[in-house]
This record gives structure tokens, C-alpha cells and sequence, in this order.
């Protein structure tokens, strides 16, 4: 029975967008909430920026996300399709490159030579994907999940701004999104380094550091608007 061990590069592609989209939700919604409350605008106003930032961003993440993560996916495609057809045309020349990356990785030439006519008899384009062009099917990049995961994620961490500026008496509404908004950052930024591995402490500071920079500035260019009106 073969074991197959987990391992979180397998998660790398959706952790990586749920996690930015997360981010970027509760620290763009909040700073925006942040900076036009500060401008003291009609009632009604800070719930309608709050909104339109939340539906503004999640399709801009989703956008940018399938741009940025097609392109990639375009590429790797585009190798697998020139690797494929060099199988076709030079078997010989593609079986020679095998044997010497498996060489510099420390397999005598005889040995080398084996372990590349078993896995090209196995799946040839799987083996010079995996070992040649370094693309291998868990990492491969998906457009689709990413731009999802980026949109739902910037929603859910948009979504307390959201509830705060609906809900909360204007005026303390300002504090209590900045307080709320980093230590949630600091929850997320803690339990993004402990699913990848990283240090807990120094992901959740800098992420609260950002955030907290990000909504002090909007915060002022709000005052400082809102005077002038």
C-alpha cells in the first residue's frame, strides 16, 4: 500500500489567494470606512463606501487574480505543448537531458540512465514536467480557483467593516473599526503563518503593522476633507 504524505506547497495556489484577498478585504474595507467617516458625511454615506468598496474589491481581486494566475497557466501550457512535441521529434535528445538531471542529482550515469527509460515508459510528458521544466500537477496554476477564492475571501473579510458601519453609532464607529479590524488582522496574519509553516508572531505584527499604517493614513486624508468641505 503506497502512502501519500500532505504537504502544505499542495495548498499553496488557494492558501496564498484566501489569504490576500482576506487581508485586503478587512484592511481596504476598513481604512475606506476609516477615512470617510473621518470626513463626517451625510448619514447613510459610510454604510453605501462600505458597500461599494466591498463589491468594487471582490471583483477586482477575482479580475486580477485570473489575469495574473491565466498568464501563468498560458505559459505552463505553452512548455507542455513544446516539451510534448519535442518528445515526438527527439526522443533521443529529450532522453539525454533526463539522464543528466538525474546525473547531477547524484544517480551514477548507468542508474540515471535507468530511472529515465522507466519513467518516460511510465508517462514521459509527466516525467519532463516534473523534472525538467519543474511543473508538477499540485502546483499547477488554476485561474479559476484562485480568482474565487480571491473574490470570497476579500468578501469575508470585508464583511465586518461592512456590519460595523451599518450597525455601529457613528460616533465611536472609528475606533471600533481600527481596534476590531487589526486584532482580526493579527488572528489572520497568525493563522496564515502556522498553515504555511512560518512564524506566528512576525507574520501576525506585520500585517497589523500595514494595516494599522493604511487606515491611519486614511484616516487623515478623511480630516483633512472633511475640514476643508
Amino acid at each position: 500500500m503506497v502512502h501519500r504524505e500532505s504537504h502544505r506547497s499542495e495548498h499553496i495556489g488557494w492558501l496564498r489567494a484566501a489569504v490576500l484577498g482576506a487581508n485586503d478585504g478587512l484592511i481596504s474595507t476598513s481604512s475606506l470606512v476609516v477615512g470617510v467617516a473621518a470626513a463626517r458625511p451625510a448619514p447613510g454615506a459610510v454604510f453605501v463606501a462600505a458597500l461599494a468598496g466591498l463589491v468594487a474589491g471582490s471583483l477586482s481581486m477575482a479580475a486580477g487574480e485570473f489575469v495574473s494566475v491565466s498568464s501563468q497557466a498560458d505559459t505552463e501550457s505553452a512548455d507542455l505543448a513544446r516539451e510534448r512535441k519535442e518528445l515526438t521529434t527527439s526522443p533521443a535528445t529529450e532522453r539525454a537531458e533526463l539522464i543528466g538531471i538525474y546525473i547531477e542529482r547524484g544517480l551514477t550515469p548507468g542508474l540515471a540512465a535507468q530511472v529515465a527509460d522507466q519513467l518516460t515508459a511510465h508517462d514521459a510528458l509527466a516525467t519532463h514536467a516534473r523534472d525538467e521544466l519543474g511543473i508538477i500537477e499540485a502546483t499547477r496554476a488554476r485561474p479559476l480557483q484562485a480568482a474565487s477564492a480571491s473574490a470570497a475571501a476579500f468578501a469575508v473579510g470585508a464583511a465586518l467593516p461592512l456590519l460595523l458601519a451599518a450597525l455601529w453609532p457613528a460616533g465611536t464607529l472609528t475606533v471600533v473599526i481600527i481596534g476590531s479590524s487589526l486584532v482580526v488582522l493579527a488572528l489572520l496574519g497568525g493563522a496564515a503563518a502556522r498553515l504555511g509553516g512560518a512564524p506566528v508572531l512576525t507574520a501576525a505584527l506585520r500585517v497589523t503593522f500595514w494595516g494599522a499604517v493604511a487606515m491611519g493614513v486614511t484616516d487623515l486624508v478623511g480630516r483633512l476633507f472633511g475640514t476643508v468641505a
